[in-house]
């Protein structure tokens, strides 16, 4: 889809700042209500709504998201893995200046946010907006441009004014260098000029590049020119910068040779202009090494190279002729160096380079002829080359005379094209009596960075950026971080995130996360801390300077907003547990302390806030214990089944039972299922237990069937299991075949396990009663409870919750509820039971109301097996 009109000017801006920051990378930007895909390359195009990055982003290279303010302005991506942080900054800068005032900014407003020298230009060639990197350049104001003419600000300029009429009329125009005189002081600018549209109107885009040092660094390169041999230091145009006096020692008397004219118009070669000189230059200029022989006006021949520099548009020419006595060693040595691929520098005892090898000359961008015997630290530092160790600190070249040898030792070279290499420099005596050295220099900047980015990747989430587990306790524990002061450590869970990514999918989940991530780490580095993902949909923070309180009101502001995932604006709510310092013990166990309040706020619900107290781990330290014996109570036979009967109210004949579940802890007594089935429902060990009672809930049916097959030869039992815990394959496997095999008791299941309607939901219910079992809503009345369940689902009874029959006879409101929820019940086809019946009272007033069967202890408590036998018989 075509970027639209209101936003091209933008896109243009973005397209340059890709250029020229990050030229391989590809960028997703949020503009008003569209999502553009920008490349330096090419043409930018709308792909939608929302900000989702395609699924091959997480699998290679590397992401890097743009925020601003804990919003989420675009996502910036690059194969090489290697995204610039001046690229993120100054896209960053200019989303954010554009999201201000919405996608229909004005171009012009754009221009003066570019942190590049821009200006725009109206089709008659007048200043209309520029940008402050623009003004800085020239010392200018905008009283000095706006609304004046190019030739009124920059008269005497031709070559310029003609560019920029050729771009008025719909052409790209690549600039000429251009000199400038600023405020005593030469300035040389390169530019590009093309056609542009923005708003309601159209112009000229000027975009210049200061390339002053590249002329400064071109006439450093001067000294090394000073050889016999024919040299030059070209622009990729070909135009002559220096030339050797080897060179003008080329050219006849009578002919005049200067810097500044092509170097195939030079008078030393035959057939002035030369195309196979031209031919060199153009074939060297697209990035290749050109070598040929060529005719020169005296009648030799002159095998001449040319090649690229390390400087960016700048070339370097030489003749292969003799070279001057001493300055390279020959023999087997020049041989053996010429074919390694070291980058190897042989220095005599003066310190002059006699040999460089292609390698070295390479790494250090310098051409090897114009260090052959000059001296080697001197040429060095006035190109620029610049030496540190490994720390960052400053580091002289030693005395060539004085250094110890064997020497081994690590440091960085800073080239003059800002480039960093991490080198290992090794030195050896080559000729004790002469005193040469051999250096030896290996690069070891890709084994250095791959080892740093193992070590980053080892302490950051892979998806977010942010520090994980390992990052944030070392960021913690460090000794600058202990004697700060640690303040508050907080852990965020998002509420349902399985649901979530259920629901949504893992791109649109990995987008949530990545916006979540961005606006705890935007308020955390605000406030002078840190924040790190810790598992799939948990966060910490750290803050130094905030208490508890502090730190609940900026997480909520932080998170209180609707988030974008796939076509959804997502509402969050989260656990947050939040450690103090005065509950810190060690900085390493705060955040384990923040977990566990977390985890206390998740068993209260949804959006719970929760300060750890050290009764807190206690309390793990029993549930973990708990949990632990759990798993050996199945094979440990410590678990029991306890049975309370359901009686008909009309004829007080008993129909069934509901079983109970007990376990038989040594230590702790008989424990009830609240104590223990909500550590099993976070593991497996709930299939397990599950699997159990349907097992033993049907030996005891089969028991009081076969003992009492007149009476109770249809006898029934009810079994409580949970759709959660259901919904796992291993967990309904399991049942399914018990109930296959042994027929199906009667299902109770909790009243909020059906607010959700899904039909997942439904399938499972479905498939329960092909079974044979009938399905009852069990505490229905109380707490979460859906009455459009009772129409969707297929059950068959309604069970009411104890706290509705604990307050009859007396509390008329009550009385109405259940006498509604019993006609309600029985208009839609279901039977209803009630619960916790305790007093004959009670009794007396459901039969009344048309209830039609009662459990509890006013008929009978649970019993074992044996004794509900016999209490059966004698009823």
């Amino acid at each position: 889809m075509p970027v639209p009109t209101s936003t091209t000017a933008l896109q243009s801006a973005l397209s340059d700042l890709l250029r020229m920051h990050a030229p391989e990378a590809t960028l997703l930007a949020s503009v008003g209500e569209e999502v553009l895909r920008v490349r330096a390359d090419a043409a930018a195009n709308v792909i939608g709504a929302d900000l989702v990055p395609p699924d091959d982003w997480f699998e290679r290279g590397e992401m890097t998201w743009l925020t601003r303010d804990g919003a989420l302005l675009g996502l910036l991506w690059s194969e090489d893995g290697h995204v610039p942080a001046t690229a993120v900054q100054v896209l960053t800068m200019l989303l954010a200046a554009a999201r201000v005032d919405g996608a229909n900014r004005e171009a012009e407003v754009l221009v003066t946010q570019l942190p590049m020298a821009t200006a725009w230009l109206s089709a008659d060639l007048q200043f209309r907006r520029v940008s402050r990197p623009f003004l800085e350049l020239f010392g200018l104001t905008d009283v000095h441009l706006v609304g004046r003419s190019l030739s009124q600000v920059f008269p005497d300029r031709p070559a310029l004014l003609t560019s920029l009429v050729q771009a008025a009329a719909g052409r790209s125009v690549r600039l000429a260098d251009e000199r400038f005189e600023v405020s005593g002081t030469a300035l040389w600018v390169r530019g590009e000029a093309r056609s542009y549209f923005g708003g309601a109107s159209a112009g000229v885009m000027l975009t210049l590049q200061d390339v002053t040092g590249e002329y400064d660094r071109a006439s450093r390169v001067t000294a090394l020119l000073d050889t016999d041999l024919p040299c030059a230091l070209l622009s990729d145009a070909g135009i002559v910068l220096n030339a050797s006096q080897g060179l003008l020692e080329l050219c006849p008397p009578s002919a005049s040779a200067a810097p500044g004219a092509p170097l195939w118009a030079w008078p030393c070669f035959a057939d002035v202009p030369s195309e196979a000189v031209r031919n060199l230059v153009k074939l060297a200029a697209t990035g290749g090494s050109a070598r040929a022989e060529v005719a020169l006006a005296n009648g030799e021949r002159l095998p001449l190279s040319v090649r690229r520099t390390s400087e960016p548009g700048l070339l370097v020419v030489e003749g292969l002729t003799g070279r001057r006595d001493g300055q390279l060693p020959s023999g087997m040595i020049t041989q053996v160096l010429a074919q390694s691929d070291d980058a190897t520098v042989l220095v005599d005892a003066s310190g002059r380079a006699q040999l460089v090898s292609e390698r070295a000359a390479q790494l250090l961008g310098v051409e090897a002829s114009r260090l052959v015997g000059l001296g080697l630290t001197r040429v060095l530092g006035e190109l620029g080359v610049r030496t540190f160790t490994t720390d960052g600190d400053p580091l002289l070249l030693p005395e060539w005379r004085t250094l110890t040898l064997p020497l081994r030792r690590e440091l960085l070279l800073a080239l003059p094209d800002g480039g960093l290499r991490h080198m290992e420099v090794r030195a050896a005596a080559l000729d004790t009596d002469a005193g040469s050295v051999l250096l030896t220099l290996r690069d070891l900047t890709a084994l250095r960075r791959a080892q740093a980015r193992v070590r980053h990747n080892a302490r950051h989430d892979a998806l977010t950026g942010l520090l994980n587990r390992m990052g944030l306790r070392e960021a913690i524990t460090a000794p600058a971080a202990v004697r700060g002061g640690l303040g508050t450590v907080a852990c965020v869970d998002i509420d349902g995130f399985g649901s979530l990514n259920a629901a949504l999918g893992k791109t649109a989940c990995d987008h949530l996360l990545i916006q979540i991530a961005a606006r705890l780490h935007d308020m955390a580095t605000s406030k002078g801390g840190s924040a790190a993902r810790l598992t799939d949909d948990t966060f910490a923070v750290v803050l130094p300077t905030l208490g508890a309180p502090e730190v609940t009101q900026a997480v909520q502001e932080a998170l209180g907003s609707s988030v974008r995932a796939g076509q959804r604006d997502v509402p969050l709510t989260y656990a947050l547990g939040l450690v103090t310092p005065r509950a810190v013990t060690t900085p390493d166990a705060a955040l384990g302390d923040a977990e566990i309040a977390m985890q206390h706020a998740k068993r209260q619900g949804r959006a719970q806030v929760r300060t750890y107290d050290p009764g807190m781990r206690a309390q793990v330290a029993r549930a973990f214990e708990l949990e632990d014996a759990l798993r050996g109570a199945v094979a440990g036979g410590q678990f029991t089944l306890l049975y309370q009967p359901v009686t008909d109210l009309t004829t007080g004949r008993a129909l069934g039972a509901e079983s109970l579940l007990r376990w038989n802890h040594p230590a702790l007594g008989v424990l009830p299922p609240s104590q223990f089935l909500p550590l099993a429902g976070h593991s497996d060990l709930i299939t397990e237990v599950s699997a159990w009672v349907v097992e033993h809930a049907l030996n005891g049916r089969q028991t009081i069937r076969t003992a009492l097959p007149e009476r109770f030869g249809a006898w029934q039992v009810s079994v409580n299991l949970g759709l959660e815990e259901l919904r796992r394959s291993a967990g309904l496997g399991r049942v399914q075949t018990l109930l296959s095999e042994h027929g199906a008791p009667d299902i109770e299941v909790a009243a909020g396990s059906l607010i959700d309607h899904s039909q997942e939901t439904l399938g499972l219910l479905e498939q329960l009663r092909t079974l044979g079992a009938h399905l009852s809503v069990d505490d229905f009345g109380d707490g979460a409870s859906s009455l459009s369940a009772l129409t969707r689902f297929p059950l068959s009874a309604v069970k009411l919750h104890p706290t509705l029959t604990a307050r009859l006879p007396d509390d008329q409101r009550s009385v109405a509820l259940v006498q509604g929820t019993i006609d309600l019940a029985h208009r839609l086809g279901l039977q209803v039971v009630a619960v916790g019946v305790e007093t004959s009272e009670q009794l007396d007033m459901l039969a009344s109301m048309g209830c039609d069967a009662a459990q509890g202890y006013a008929i009978c408590p649970p019993l074992a097996l044996p004794d509900l036998l016999k209490w059966l018989q004698a009823h």
